[in-house]
């Protein structure tokens, strides 16, 4: 049997599932440990619990290096029982580990067993009791969300002092019990809804005047979860304290706690280089989120540390996409701020001996590090040249008397570790570049594993929270701050997020604007945040989105469709629906004498969305896919012979006669409007259809030069896949990512919608500002839609609106003539049942 094999086996022993096992045993650093554990274990009992395991397990996986030389001690505090729960090793309080860290616990045994519950009982009454007194107090919050706010209340619960040693399984079901006690078993109002709603039954066509008639109710608004919900459960609840992180004397943290006054401070630092995406909008919403959650703060600071790569338009695009998620930066930082402080941290980093100037090339640095072989690592022959020198050479480096590649500056770290983080990682290269901020004062620039660290501790950061692609980091950034001997914060690393359908790398970006593919970084098929703003999706869905995920180290690739999902309720939520045709047919009905204003509501079912007045005429225009020539059975639109509904119509229309152009298409229809007045009964449609009615005089209809329908722009859900996409990323193109239409027409409300965004309080910045993407409407049966920051509204139609009381069509519409409208549909109204 393999060394491979032996682990796997000593770990399905200790209860994990084989999928389990094998990975752990893949894992250079917790394996030995876990298998030292597995040995105490097997020593003691040749039988081993599955709760014995999972404890040993968790123990091995979350021992620090202070708590190591105990190791032996707390593996057999766990196999004799003394030490239960998970909560009681490295749970909400770290307990043992914690306990290690100030005191040896074999030498002070019984103030050990106090700190760890060790032998501590708790009854079933005071479990019960104390449940009790919380939900009286939360009565009113359980009332109206019901069993959604189990797993909050059980969260709370857990964090009483008096309960902290109580069987978390005991406080569970004593909770399900009173809770079921005071609301009832679940009903309708806890299980979501989903597919159609039920038909409601027929109900009399006459009218009781005596009973009232309900109004209409609301829509619900659409509510991002809460920051409560993300990091009240979770590894991220159980995360430490201002202050509690430890520092290598107390006088650092003593100046730390001055400056933070025992409040979270966050941070989100984005390097400066490209547009940000949909993955930073969950990295947006974990720190600023956070400190919110905290009642602390979060900082804005921008990696700016190499101005090869950094442009001013990506500063302000961040900046902007931050406000426009809704967040509020405590500061805005740069990590150019500090770039004389860190100069001389690297200074002493040399004096320490530390640090040392090196020569090499890549190629060789590469080498040194065991190369493609992954052979054993050797010292460079620079490593250990003099402190002298080094601070000679960094001298010369700073004076700009080495060409770029020449000379770098590296940390003396620990070549013989297992982690490449810590291989002697570069602090310093030189690039002759002119920086956004200090122009030409600097020609060497800090790496961003020597500026990172020490940027958040400058700013004495207490949560440093990143992506998983970090954690081997977490060593180094720890490294460096104890070797200069500064405020070292906590790094702890969650899940990255990333959707199908669709790429995320500024490389491969730009690949497709160099060939071409899409028209700019913005460009609505992306998921950058302003492609998705130009797009037209709401700041509040993206929130929602990436708040529904949570908070986990696991990284998630999330099916596109989950976020057409948000973005579809929130829409539904708030856009206010019209009329209109994308490839329009022209319908003339028969048997109209005199037109009518038809009053139609932006939102049938909210009456505070309002109305506007729309014309019926004898002379008016439906989509061509409502049209066919030929009938069926499963058919229930228009067809020769055929009824159909026109939406809020006085009545249907049947099709009589079918007018042919020269070409042998369809030039128009002929309709009679089944209105009761030849005596017959009104035929009743199977289905109705969006109109738009065709009246100059009121400026109907509203001409669109062009609607672009987007869809995803890659064929496959993972485009980097080689195995279905052997030519890779470039030939997965969609051909009908982008569909443009420049026939389609709107009703007239669309110029209401228009008049009332240019003219609100709220709106009228948005439109000066040519944010046009914050006017969205759903265009009844077709989508959702927006306008395009192409469009050109010209300056006489921005003052006719601004100019008149109220909207008028007509005028609206002469003024409108040197418009240009483009929309952008933002989604569909129904997800794609492939996606």
């Amino acid at each position: 049997m393999s060394d491979f094999d032996s682990l796997v086996s000593a770990f399905k022993r200790l209860g994990l599932s084989d999928d389990k096992a094998a990975e752990t045993a893949k894992n250079s650093k917790i394996s030995p440990v876990l298998y030292d554990a597995f040995c105490i274990a097997q020593g003691d009992s040749s039988e081993i619990s599955k709760s014995t395991g999972s404890l040993l397990y968790n123990l091995s996986t979350t021992i620090t290096p202070e708590a190591k030389v105990h190791f032996n001690f707390l593996c057999g505090e766990i196999i004799k029982g003394n030490l239960s729960s998970s909560d009681q090793i490295s749970g909400i309080s770290l307990q043992a580990i914690k306990y290690c860290k100030k005191a040896a616990p074999e030498e002070t045994y019984p103030d050990f067993k106090i700190f760890c519950g060790i032998g501590v009982f708790i009854d079933d009454s005071t479990i019960s009791t104390k449940i009790s007194g919380f939900l009286k107090e939360n009565k009113e919050k359980l009332e109206s969300d019901r069993y959604k706010v189990l797993g909050l209340f059980l969260s709370k619960i857990r964090q009483d002092p008096e309960l902290r040693w109580a069987k978390a399984e005991k406080i569970k079901t004593s909770l399900e019990s009173q809770v079921l006690e005071l609301l009832g078993p679940k009903d309708e109002r806890d299980i979501p809804v989903k597919g159609k709603a039920k038909k409601t039954p027929k109900t009399s066509t006459s009218v009781d005047s005596n009973v009232p008639i309900p109004k209409p109710k609301q829509h619900q608004k659409y509510t991002p979860a809460s920051f409560e919900s993300m990091f009240s459960e979770g590894d991220i609840s159980r995360l430490h304290k201002s202050g509690e992180n430890p520092q290598i004397s107390p006088e650092i943290l003593k100046k730390h706690l001055e400056f933070t006054k025992g409040k979270v401070i966050t941070r989100f630092p984005p390097e400066p280089n490209g547009f940000l995406h949909i993955g930073h909008a969950k990295a947006i919403n974990v720190n600023f989120g956070y400190a919110e959650y905290h009642n602390g703060k979060c900082n804005l600071r921008y990696d700016d540390t190499n101005p090869e790569t950094e442009e001013v338009q990506y500063l302000d695009s961040i900046l902007e996409a931050v406000r426009w998620l809704g967040f509020t930066p405590d500061k805005i930082l740069y990590a150019s701020d500090y770039f004389d402080q860190l100069y001389n941290l690297a200074i002493i980093l040399i004096e320490k001996g530390l640090a040392y100037v090196c020569h090499c090339t890549a190629e060789k640095m590469f080498e040194d590090r065991g190369g493609d072989s992954n052979g054993p690592r050797v010292a460079c022959e620079h490593r250990d040249r003099s402190v002298e020198s080094s601070l000679l050479e960094f001298q010369k480096m700073k004076d700009g008397r080495y060409k770029s590649g020449e000379a770098i500056l590296r940390m003396k770290m620990d070549l013989e570790d297992g982690n490449p983080q810590m291989w002697d990682l570069v602090a310093y290269r030189i690039i002759y570049s002119t920086h956004h901020r200090t122009g030409d004062k600097w020609c060497i620039y800090p790496t961003y594993d020597f500026a990172h660290c020490l940027c958040d501790s400058i700013e004495n950061i207490t949560h440093s929270l990143c992506t998983t692609e970090f954690v081997q980091s977490r060593k180094s950034y720890y490294w460096l701050c104890d070797a200069v001997e500064v405020y070292k914060p906590v790094q702890w690393e969650y899940g990255r997020l990333s959707v199908t359908n669709t790429i995320l790398s500024k490389r491969k970006l730009l690949k497709l604007l160099e060939n071409n593919i899409i028209s700019s970084l913005d460009d609505p098929r992306l998921y950058t945040l302003p492609a998705l703003r130009r797009r037209g999706v709401p700041a509040l869905a993206i929130n929602g989105f990436v708040r529904e995920l949570g908070v986990t180290t696991s990284k998630t690739t999330i099916e596109v469709s989950r976020l057409e999902n948000h973005i579809r309720d929130c829409l539904n939520s708030v856009a206010p629906r019209l009329m209109a045709v994308l490839d329009p047919i022209k319908v003339k009905l028969i048997n109209l004498g005199k037109s009518v204003d038809l009053e139609v509501p932006f939102n049938p079912r909210d009456p505070s969305f309002g109305s506007h007045s729309v014309p019926f005429t004898d002379t008016l225009f439906i989509d061509s896919s409502d049209f066919r020539l030929e009938d069926s059975k499963d058919y229930y639109r228009l067809a020769p012979g055929k009824t159909v509904g026109l939406l809020y119509a006085p009545g249907p229309i049947t099709c009589t006669e079918v007018i042919y152009g020269e070409d042998g298409g369809v030039l128009e229809l002929l309709c009679k409007l089944e209105d009761g007045a030849d005596g017959k009964p009104i035929p009743k449609p199977k289905t109705y259809i969006q109109w738009v009615p065709f009246s100059p005089k009121h400026g109907s209809p509203v001409v669109l030069d062009e609607i672009r329908l987007y869809n995803d722009l890659f064929k496959h859900s993972n485009p980097y896949d080689k195995t279905i996409v052997p030519g890779g990323f470039l030939t997965d193109i969609n051909p009908e990512s982008l569909v443009t239409i420049k026939s389609a027409i709107v009703e007239t409300g669309f110029y209401d919608l228009l008049f009332k965004f240019i003219n609100g309080e709220a709106t009228r910045k948005e439109f000066d500002s040519k944010n046009f993407e914050e006017l969205r409407f759903q265009f009844l049966r077709t989508g959702y839609f927006t306008v395009d920051k192409d469009t050109h509204f010209d300056s006489s139609f921005i003052e006719t609106c601004r100019s008149v009381q109220k909207c008028g069509d007509p005028v609206l519409a002469a003024a409108s003539n040197k418009n240009k409208l483009v929309l952008n549909r933002i989604v569909t109204l129904k997800g794609d049942p492939n996606k």
